[in-house]
């Protein structure tokens, strides 16, 4: 290539590209009310819901349309609009950004702009805007756990047996879960051959840490007879600790444990100071436990 002609090339403008980049929140529920129970419907309970407000704002541009949270949406949608208006929102879905709250409120948008039964078409990459932090009107979550995905249908889709077999393969991956009123965002669950209490908690990961290991120092970490610490996983800036129990005792039974150890908890959050030898042990112990949830 002639000198020429590469200069020319250097001067020629060229074509911009938009690019979205991706930004990663750590805590994307931080500053919501409820975070802890954000965090259990996305990642620990299989079929729940829970309605949402929208801001006046809100309201005024696209009418006061009835808003629902649900953990998941057919076919792991991002968000759908029935054909009565209802719109639902789903936690766990396939695609994502680096910021979960951005993507739900992205969805719910998305959904508002569209007619009543259209489908909803949502970026998988939404770049900067509006989070559920700036368009809900924040709150307790008033939570209803499902034994089956039927909340998602208006009436007159209960009779088509494509709806119906798309529901029952759905249901079929309902395993028994259980909110425990001992301690918020804790729920008792049975997969096969094993029965859980998952605790969302609801302290900064570092402090939570160090309660769980003096509780573990002080061999103050079970649920009673029968049951074992088995471990904790991360999640969404919090920490979840797990315990397996008997897979024969109904969750009523866990009740007053939970709120037992819930007492435990809270006071070994109230000590002061480092932590002595043996709570350093079993700090580190915790750490080499960190479980990974499928």
């Amino acid at each position: 290539m002639s000198k020429r002609r590469k200069n020319q090339r250097a001067a020629a403008p060229t074509a911009k590209r938009e690019r979205v980049r991706d930004v990663f929140v750590p805590r994307p529920f931080e500053g919501l009310t409820d975070e802890p129970e954000w965090i259990a419907l996305r990642e620990l309970v299989p079929a729940a819901s829970a309605p949402l407000r929208l801001t006046p704002a809100l309201v005024e541009e696209y009418g006061d349309r009835p808003v629902t949270l649900a953990t998941v949406l057919p076919m792991a949608a991002p968000a759908m609009s029935r054909t009565d208006g209802h719109i639902f929102v789903g936690l766990q879905r396939h695609l994502q950004s680096g910021d979960v709250s951005r993507d739900l409120a992205e969805s719910l948008l998305c959904a508002l702009r569209v007619a009543p039964g259209e489908r909803v078409p949502v970026p998988p990459l939404p770049g900067p805007g509006p989070r559920l932090q700036d368009i809900l009107v924040d709150g307790p979550l008033e939570i209803t756990l499902h034994e089956g995905f039927e909340f998602w249908l208006v009436p007159e889709a209960a009779d088509d047996p494509t709806v119906q077999a798309s529901l029952e393969r759905a249901n079929a991956a309902i395993y028994p879960t259980v909110r425990l009123a001992a301690a918020r965002a804790a729920y008792w669950c049975r997969v096969p051959e094993k029965a859980h209490v998952r605790w969302v908690l609801p302290e900064a990961e570092e402090a939570a840490l160090d309660a769980l290991a003096r509780l573990g120092a002080a061999g103050s970490l079970t649920l009673g007879e029968g049951t074992k610490f088995a471990g904790m996983f991360r999640a969404h800036g919090r920490l979840v600790p797990v315990w397996d129990l008997p897979e024969d005792a109904p969750a009523g039974d866990w009740e007053d444990p939970v709120a037992d150890f819930a007492k435990r908890y809270a006071d070994a959050l109230a000590e002061a100071g480092p932590l002595d030898a043996a709570a350093r042990r079993s700090r580190q112990g915790l750490l080499g436990r960190q479980l990974t949830l499928r």
